[in-house]
């Protein structure tokens, strides 16, 4: 990113077009970035529910592209707008509420600690996110986990679901999204900030001294190691979702079927999968956060982290 590539026009920090834009760069780090890893993420899912169904992820594709029918890009579509919708609520809402949290304790505290208000700002804002994307995650992990495929599209997978469960069954995993999605966006957002912070200390000269390409880097350094925290800690409510949303009777409540499912795969059953979901969650997250940062950039916004 060069210091050409900005755009022209000012944006005034936390005015109405400032969040629009910490919104519109939530799209852009968030959508794309999920539905690029779309093969990675079927076979992950797919292990998940059935950790005999594919020996390792190469068999896996190399299965998947030859069942008639079936896709490696399976369930594209609603991860893109499932996740285009989660990175809009997220960065958009953690840019507000961070500054509203701030302002209500005051400078003071807020300086002093600086990490719950990361903590406090991110699990409201994935709050509200996860209400966007869970309607679109239950369809993808539907889709995902069915072979044949469940659906051949979004739309058709929406009108499956709700013919059979109406329109509750596209939330039935909320719940479970809750507990992934909150603590993993807790993690991201707190550990990103504060491992910024902590890089440029190490680095020893004031942010502003670095170039938006140097500073975009530290962004995309930190992301990565975010995402590997990131990763570890929602991993058993990401198996959870999956099996969930794949096997949980109409006639279950949310309580019984993770009760049962639990019983069913183990302590060791809800950490399958995880070095695969690091390996994709550091490289999503690192990018995620470049992209963001980039966008600000190119908006004329300072990076995030300082």
């Amino acid at each position: 990113m060069t210091d050409s590539l900005k755009s022209p026009k000012k944006i005034e920090l936390f005015s109405r077009d400032y969040y629009v834009a910490c919104t519109v760069g939530g799209i852009i780090a968030c959508g794309p970035t999920h539905s690029a890893v779309t093969p990675l993420d079927l076979v992950k899912c797919r292990r998940q529910v059935d950790p005999k169904l594919y020996k390792s992820n190469i068999q896996g594709w190399s299965t998947i592209m030859k069942t008639s029918g079936d896709s490696i890009l399976t369930g594209f579509g609603a991860t893109l707008i499932g996740y285009s919708l989660q990175g809009a609520g997220k960065y958009g809402f953690y840019e507000y509420f961070k500054k509203t949290y701030s302002d209500l304790v005051g400078p003071d505290i807020a300086n002093k600690y600086k990490t719950g208000i990361y903590l406090s700002a991110s699990a409201s804002a994935e709050f509200l996110a996860d209400l966007a994307l869970c309607p679109l995650e239950t369809i993808k992990v539907k889709t995902q986990t069915t072979i044949p495929p469940f659906a051949n599209s979004v739309f058709d997978g929406y009108s499956k679901i709700t013919k059979a469960e109406g329109f509750g069954g596209l939330y039935k995993g909320l719940v479970p999204l809750w507990f992934r999605q909150i603590p993993y966006t807790m993690v991201k957002f707190a550990t990103f900030e504060k491992t910024v912070e902590q890089i440029y200390k190490y680095l020893g000269k004031p942010v502003t001294s670095y170039s938006p390409l140097q500073q975009t880097g530290v962004s995309f350094l930190g992301g990565y190691i975010a995402g590997i925290f990131c990763a570890v800690i929602s991993h058993p409510a990401d198996v959870m979702v999956s099996k969930i949303n794949s096997s949980k009777k109409p006639s279950e409540s949310v309580g019984a079927a993770l009760s049962r499912i639990y019983g069913e795969i183990g302590f060791k059953g809800v950490w399958n999968g995880l070095p695969v979901r690091i390996v994709m969650i550091g490289t999503l997250t690192g990018f995620q956060w470049l992209i963001y940062d980039s966008f600000k950039v190119y908006v004329g916004l300072p990076t995030t982290g300082h």
